[in-house]
């Protein structure tokens, strides 16, 4: 029996054969889809929530919070687990209940390999619509776990350079300038910030970050401004302050003005929140100049790679982002970042409680592990 077989059986198997077994792990616990009774190998589901903490209050244009529900999942083959995640901000509409009840449903004993990932990932999407977050788990997982088995990781299956990695940036969201100038300070290793904007003060939050130091500046405006023409005003001004691009500035459904600013605007304008899916392309195309891709958003590891593949044949920028999100996820994400213009995957560094290893920063830049799968390992915490 394996490790770590006997860790699940010690701690206690509350029901078993086909459909959910509860695994006991200390206070909580792993919901687990049984491969088919009888087999002696197969695939199987497990999935477990869990809450990330926030080491400082996060603050948007359309909120503040300090912690994110996650779900954790694992997908086991031959005694060979892929981890994934889905990371549910409030705003995708997503929550623990919500991933319970759509991975209660998935059957992956159907499947006789995860070698068949596109049949699998497919059955996965079209299973019930939306529920993104939660089927990005999955994707993540199962590309976890095929990697491992591969003994490669995801950049080189994908046959991208690791030394075309991206600078990552470093997220301030809005707070007082006493705490901007300490989040500055942590942000040191970093070579570009994000900075947060939207509610009112967005000139006084450059300013403080700009007290500090003269590292360039992305903006996330969170659907935060109204008025095109002074949208257009606040564009000029963030160039003139070192600003490289501003992400999502105005609602996610005003495309007409979008399109103008975009037009007028000597910065680059991404799209977030009205970009999540590939069917999104239809109505960005012509109203932003790139788009910022996230698995959790997306569905996966899987979408996303499809989806900068069109976003490059439409002569669109390409950023790819995350959630608060530990670094499974983020280290998931990375694999992709040689093939962006830019990299926002800093969702692990902005909790307290992660509890795997992923990727590294040196110099600012990512450095993507040289391991199996999506390259990541555990923590003991």
């Amino acid at each position: 029996m394996s490790s770590r077989r006997k860790f699940l059986s010690d701690c206690g198997v509350l029901a078993g054969g086909a459909g959910f077994s509860y695994l006991t792990l200390g206070n909580t616990y792993w919901h687990e889809i049984s491969k088919t009774k009888g087999k002696s190998s197969g695939l199987t589901l497990r999935f477990k929530p869990y809450d990330l903490h926030l080491k400082h209050v996060f603050t948007i244009a359309e909120g503040s919070r300090t912690s994110t529900p996650v779900m954790l999942t694992e997908i086991e083959f031959d005694n060979i687990i892929g981890y994934g995640e889905a990371s549910m901000p409030p705003y995708l509409g997503e929550s623990h209940e919500t991933a319970t009840a759509f991975l209660g449903r998935i059957d992956l004993a159907q499947f006789a390999s995860p070698f068949l990932m596109e049949d699998i990932l497919s059955y996965v999407d079209k299973l019930v619509p939306g529920n993104y977050a939660a089927k990005a788990s999955v994707d993540i997982a199962l590309h976890d776990l095929v990697g491992k088995l591969m003994k490669q990781p995801w950049y080189k299956i994908w046959g991208l350079n690791p030394a075309r990695t991206p600078d990552i940036s470093y997220t301030i969201g809005m707070d007082k300038p006493e705490v901007v100038r300490l989040k500055v300070k942590e942000a040191a290793p970093y070579k570009i910030l994000k900075v947060k904007l939207g509610k009112g003060n967005d000139k006084e939050m450059i300013e403080t970050v700009r007290s500090e130091t003269d590292k360039p500046i992305c903006v996330d405006i969170n659907q935060g401004w109204t008025d095109r023409s002074k949208a257009l005003e606040m564009a000029h001004w963030l160039k003139d302050m070192g600003v490289v691009f501003i992400e999502q500035p105005m609602s996610k459904d005003d495309f007409d003005n979008t399109a103008w600013l975009t037009q007028n605007s000597p910065l680059p304008i991404i799209a977030d929140e009205a970009f999540q899916t590939m069917g999104d392309f239809r109505k960005v195309q012509g109203v932003y100049s790139g788009v910022n891709i996230k698995l959790m958003k997306c569905g996966g590891l899987r979408s996303a790679y499809v989806m900068i593949k069109m976003a490059r044949a439409l002569d669109m920028k390409v950023m790819i982002g995350c959630m608060t999100e530990t670094s499974c996820a983020v280290t998931a994400a990375a694999q992709l970042s040689p093939l962006v213009d830019w990299a926002d995957l800093d969702g692990n560094l902005l909790i307290d409680n992660d509890i795997f290893k992923g990727i590294l920063i040196k110099d600012g830049k990512i450095v993507l592990p040289d391991a199996p799968g999506i390259g990541i390992s555990k923590n003991n915490i």
